[in-house]
């Protein structure tokens, strides 16, 4: 088989770059190992950047009504009493589901552009064209002028560009869905409450759902209990027993189904500075390209960005040319890479050095290591919410 553009990886990165491509009238192909579409994860929080592609992309006016604006961010510690709050009032913050992104973006791309049950176990060149060539677990052939690489934190592509894979943190987190069938009372506010190393954080989705998460460091036991969801529960439970009795309830009536427990990852700045990016005419998008420790809400934000900045790119240097077998791109793909990759880079160099600050702050560091942190983080970034304006140009 052969294609101009072959995205690997139908998540929110791949399927928000198909998107943005065809936006821009130019024509791709998206390859997942999964027989359908998959969200993993449950929830993500979305700023204003993040918005504001979702607009450009032409989904955002069906996604809003799925989720309440947020008002308030809300920081405590049952340590020393001390609470912040932080109005973001003049932002636009929402918690979606995963799935209803996916299904979304998806519902926007022609009916021949995802192909499913399509598990890339290699990639290399074509010996007689020089083109990257995807080999799929069945044996089947995948002959592309570009390959983008959207398939997570574990990526094929990755590993073909030489970039390291993703490290873990000490901390692990469960996530879970509450729901209320009376409503939940709750003030439209994303609220994280600390105690003892142990951080829980909640967000309303709308008046009767909310999305919660629990961190903390990980403990052996949480090897045998990743699929396990009564474990999940009663770990998730007893870490949470000197919290507020709310937050206690809220851990036990949560929908089972929902359960999920992670370890944290995250590449550190220095290998997003340093990482190579694109080879020839394959390049990296998404977690694929950076996997920024969740300490911000802005992982699935920045694919977005990513989508939009690598569509435009890839239109401005592109040269396509029509004919009997269709729409063909002549020449301008590295360039296009290029600038996509120029572009994103610092950007995401930034994102990766205050969510490795923070994440430093949450391990088990020694205080002179604190304090440097806390220096850092009030010298590098007075301006705690500036990750959420930055605006990643038009599409």
């Amino acid at each position: 088989m052969e294609t101009e553009i072959a995205i690997v990886g139908a998540g929110i990165c791949g399927l928000a770059t198909a998107l943005a491509l065809h936006r821009k009238g130019i024509k791709c192909v998206v390859v997942e190992r999964s027989e359908s579409l998959r969200a993993t994860g449950l929830a993500l929080t979305i700023f204003t950047n993040g918005w504001r592609v979702l607009d450009q992309l032409g989904v955002a006016s069906k996604l809003r009504p799925f989720a309440i604006t947020i008002h308030t961010l809300y920081e405590k510690s049952l340590d020393d009493n001390f609470g912040l709050k932080i109005p973001v009032s003049n932002e636009e913050l929402r918690c979606l589901k995963r799935s209803l992104l996916i299904e979304a973006l998806a519902a926007e791309l022609p009916t021949d552009t995802i192909y499913f049950g399509r598990q890339v176990v290699a990639l290399k060149l074509d010996p007689v064209t020089s083109y990257p060539l995807l080999k799929f677990q069945d044996g089947s052939l995948l002959r592309a002028k570009v390959v983008i690489g959207c398939d997570g934190a574990n990526s094929i592509v990755a590993e073909y560009l030489g970039l390291k894979a993703p490290k873990l943190l000490s901390m692990c987190s469960t996530l879970g869905f509450t729901n209320y069938p009376d409503g939940h009372g709750l003030d439209n506010e994303s609220i994280i409450i600390r105690k003892g190393g142990v951080s829980v954080g909640r967000i309303p989705m709308d008046d009767k759902l909310v999305y919660w998460f629990v961190a903390r460091e990980q403990a052996p036991k949480d090897l045998t209990t990743f699929k396990d969801t009564d474990g999940i529960r009663e770990s998730a439970i007893e870490s949470v027993m000197d919290f507020p009795d709310e937050i206690v309830e809220m851990v036990k009536i949560s929908d089972a189904n929902s359960l999920i427990l992670a370890r944290l990852k995250y590449q550190t700045p220095w290998e997003i500075l340093l990482g190579n990016f694109r080879k020839g005419a394959v390049v990296v998008a998404g977690d694929a390209m950076h996997v920024v420790a969740p300490f911000l809400g802005q992982g699935g934000s920045v694919c977005l960005e990513d989508a939009v900045v690598l569509a435009r790119c890839l239109a401005k240097h592109v040269e396509v040319s029509a004919n009997q077998d269709g729409h063909r791109i002549t020449k301008g793909v590295e360039a296009g890479l290029d600038l996509y990759v120029k572009e994103r880079r610092m950007r995401l160099v930034w994102l990766s050095t205050q969510s490795y600050l923070i994440g430093l702050l949450g391990e088990n560091s020694s205080n002179l290591v604190r304090r440097g942190c806390l220096w850092l983080l009030a010298t590098l970034f007075p301006d705690t919410l500036w990750h959420t304006r930055y605006n990643c140009a038009d599409l």
